[in-house]
């Protein structure tokens, strides 16, 4: 999503139908949310991990459900989250509470990090920062946050999100700072 280009009102609406489609058959897999088992964390690597939630092998995302964001697609160090923000998160001056927005982006910068992580490694934020760029609203239909890794060291990952429409507007960036540590063993719920 870096190099934004706008798109014509056409192909705007296509890509916004195969989002859509895309956001739903992933929906259509994943299981229902819970928390997963710590041990289940440490037994793959970080994208192994987000690609059995993708596919329904462990519970879906709790938070995701609720702000109604899915991860559709993941890489090594690559991840993107849809949502399709509604009136349920404005604020009180009429548009969607900047909190969507970072969290949104929390998740997609963060999990790019953790697409990165060799097996029995976890991460926790240690810095979030967002730039918000232009009002999001309920008419806007799906957006995406797509997380990109910057760097990844032994114990500190940084990577850069960004928020698109599916006309190619920019409504948001930020960057991450990640600590990277050793999941204790035989950790278990």
């Amino acid at each position: 999503m870096a190099g934004q280009t706008l798109r014509s009102p056409q192909e705007a609406e296509q890509i916004r139908a195969q989002w859509i489609a895309q956001a739903q058959a992933v929906r259509e897999r994943m299981a229902m949310p819970g928390r997963t088992d710590p041990a289940e964390l440490a037994a793959g690597t970080g994208l192994a991990f987000l690609e059995r939630i993708m596919r329904g092998e462990l519970p879906g995302i709790p938070m995701g459900e609720h702000m109604g964001l899915v991860p559709v697609e993941a890489e090594p160090g690559r991840i993107v989250f849809q949502g399709i923000p509604d009136s349920r998160f404005y604020n009180p001056i009429g548009s969607v509470h900047g909190g969507y927005l970072a969290t949104l982006l929390d998740s997609a910068v963060g999990c790019a990090v953790h697409t990165t992580l060799a097996q029995g490694m976890g991460y926790t934020t240690l810095e979030l920062k967002v730039n918000y760029l232009r009002g999001l609203t309920d008419q806007v239909g799906p957006v995406r946050g797509e997380g990109r890794v910057v760097s990844v060291s032994r114990q500190i990952g940084v990577a850069e999100g960004s928020v698109v429409d599916a006309a190619g507007r920019l409504y948001a960036h930020a960057t991450t700072t990640c600590l990277i540590f050793p999941l204790p063993a035989g950790r278990t719920g």
